[in-house]
């Protein structure tokens, strides 16, 4: 089945990862109509994949001849082409920005949960050759995991942009889950602020034992403190995206396809370029939940899961303690 989908925005990844895997899915995707706040843009758009430049979203998202909406950018309008969706009843593939409140946009769940569609939000780490490498590495050859040191060094000068670092947290918080396989039971954080931008902020998760493994701590910490004109500095020496150590071994991701893991034998590199993209990969996931006659909705509950968490780690922050989650 082919589905017939609408283009809400064009972010900064819709040259380098969706423009390019819709392309080479052409026999599972017909772009119908691109809307962008950038009218040229959706103009150009609309002009190479045969498709109609919309003026609005709740015009493309009523059309007849759209399944699925697709929103890859979060623009001044908010939440509103996904409402608009729910009310269409059309499909979303979610690629904006995973800047979600838990309290203050509980509606927007509601709305999706009760429209009955079907809905997938973008997770990259989630699905890159290297993550899924070594969830296989862990049932395998490493064991459980027991310690997880995750690291993103935001670019220099992002200060004041509170939705790019809590996104940012929100999707580290939930790779991290997603590796472990578990809840965490409890949440600490501390953060310090530099004059002039972000600066630093370090979440610990603590998830308990299982039938599966020992527990498990998981260091999350994103930063910006290498101001704009120390390019040099930005790229010295950047930390691997995630160190983890397991039971019989521990391995390092550079993402999204680079890994190195250790164990008695010694060390073992894989490079995983030939593996499918990732935005393949996610699309056609989507793809798959969107023909499928079984419902999924699980990114959904595993972003506001995620947003929880992020809360609750600043909730440590103000109170100077760990919180019960």
């Amino acid at each position: 089945m082919k589905l017939r989908i609408g283009l809400v925005g064009l972010g900064e990844s819709w040259q380098t990862r969706h423009r390019p895997a819709l392309r080479m899915l052409q026999d599972r995707f017909d772009v119908r109509a691109v809307f962008s706040p950038v009218a040229k843009l959706a103009e150009n758009t609309a002009g190479e994949f045969q498709a109609d430049a919309m003026d609005g979203y709740r015009s493309l998202v009523s059309r007849c001849d759209i399944d699925a909406v697709m929103v890859l950018q979060r623009t001044w309008l908010g939440w509103l082409p996904m409402l608009a969706a729910c009310e269409a009843g059309k499909a979303i593939y979610w690629a904006g920005d995973i800047e979600v409140d838990p309290e203050r946009d509980q509606h927007v769940r509601t709305a999706i949960e009760e429209s009955g569609i079907a809905f997938m939000a973008e997770f990259p780490r989630r699905f890159s050759p290297a993550t899924l490498r070594l969830k296989e590495l862990i049932a395998t050859r490493l064991g459980a995991p027991q310690l997880l040191f995750c690291h993103r060094r935001m670019r220099g000068g992002s200060g004041g942009k509170s939705e790019a670092e809590r996104s940012e947290f929100i999707e580290l918080i939930d790779w991290c889950r997603y590796v472990v396989g578990c809840e965490p039971e409890t949440v600490s954080s501390v953060s310090h602020r530099l004059p002039d931008r972000f600066g630093y902020r370090c979440i610990n998760l603590d998830f308990p034992a299982t039938e599966r493994g020992p527990s498990v701590t998981a260091q999350i910490s994103c930063g910006d403190y290498i101001r704009q004109s120390w390019q040099e500095a930005d790229s010295f020496r950047p930390p691997s995206a995630l160190q983890i150590c397991c039971e019989r071994g521990v391995a390092f991701i550079d993402l999204p396809s680079t890994l190195v893991w250790f164990d008695d034998a010694g060390r073992h590199l894989e490079s995983l370029e030939s593996e499918l993209p990732v935005a393949e990969r996610l699309l056609t996931q989507f793809h798959r939940s969107v023909t499928s006659l079984v419902r999924n909705i699980s990114d959904l509950n595993d972003a506001y899961r995620a947003a929880t968490l992020l809360s609750a780690a600043l909730e440590s922050e103000q109170q100077g303690r760990r919180i019960q989650v």
